[in-house]
């Protein structure tokens, strides 16, 4: 995720780092030289293309703008349902980090519970990035993460043995039956969370509507520049480059939102989150926290 102060006006026209304009420059350059070509062609034998002008492609465009404005909606909703899901998250542990050192005496039993739960951010941020993670999470819970490395489902696993770390200590009397019920209850937040995750990650947009898009923004911009040279002339490239650079931006941005998760300039900080998750732990069990990840570049992972 891109952290950075307001650019100034000339800034703007020089940022990369978050900017799509990187992905998209092959289509900016092919549909220039496309454009420069048509133009050559059309002087060179002389063609009398004033028959074609701009209004049919104006109509298109404002159809397309209509497709990539739905797009656009559709992934930011998802992109911010995703940072809405991560923020409960860090509500989350933060409520089991108070309930567990408030009703669990045993020190050790606090410490293990909590850990788990550190392992389990790293293991769920592992799973959405399609990451091997097993490495973060061996800093909190030691061999234990190469075991639950092994099931389908790590971060799953975590919670379960969270949840049948919290049953043996009322098994054993230390934890009364309401005490178990407010940390199974977090447990469960938890788990509503991640499978709230897994259902973004897993269920794109409906292809139809990329290819639409895909194919609506090229055949615009294949037959765009027979419509300019007309009343633009030789500045037909610049005027077909700008469109495309509109087009173009507009559904890359979008295909970095579709997917919150990933490592991505756009993508979420997951990072970052788990590492507050960390912070707000290690104080509850009045141990130093670790830092706060800095930016690198007005990066922020």
């Amino acid at each position: 995720m891109i952290v950075r102060p307001r650019p100034t006006f000339l800034q703007l026209f020089f940022i990369m780092r978050g900017s799509v304009v990187p992905r998209i420059l092959p289509q900016i350059i092919g549909f220039a030289l496309y454009s420069a070509v048509i133009v050559a062609i059309a002087r060179w034998f002389r063609l009398d293309l004033g028959a074609f002008n701009i209004t049919p492609f104006g109509l298109v465009g404002v159809t397309l703008s209509i497709y990539l404005s739905f797009r656009n909606n559709a992934a930011y909703d998802r992109w911010w349902e995703a940072r809405k899901l991560w923020g409960t998250l860090v509500f989350e542990i933060r409520n089991l980090a108070r309930a567990t050192t408030s009703l669990i005496a045993d020190r050790s039993e606090q410490r293990a519970l909590l850990m788990e739960a550190l392992a389990f951010c790293h293991f769920l941020r592992g799973q959405l990035r399609k990451i091997d993670s097993v490495e973060d999470a061996r800093a909190f819970v030691a061999t234990e993460a190469e075991t639950a490395a092994n099931f389908a489902n790590p971060a799953d696993e975590m919670v379960r043995r969270m949840g049948r770390r919290a049953n043996a200590q009322r098994q054993a009397g230390e934890l009364d039956p309401i005490g178990f019920r407010i940390l199974d209850e977090r447990l469960a937040s938890i788990t509503a969370i991640q499978a709230g995750c897994e259902r973004i990650a897993g269920t794109p947009l409906p292809f139809a509507y990329t290819l639409l898009v895909h194919r609506t923004a090229y055949i615009v911009c294949l037959l765009l520049p027979i419509g300019l040279i007309s009343s633009t002339g030789w500045a037909t490239p610049l005027f077909t480059a700008l469109i495309a650079y509109t087009f173009f931006g507009l559904d890359a941005l979008s295909e970095e939102l579709e997917d919150p998760f990933g490592t991505e300039a756009n993508d979420l900080a997951l990072d970052g989150l788990c590492r507050v998750c960390e912070i707000s732990v290690f104080e509850a069990l009045g141990e130093t926290p670790p830092k706060m990840l800095p930016a690198e570049e007005f990066y922020f992972s």
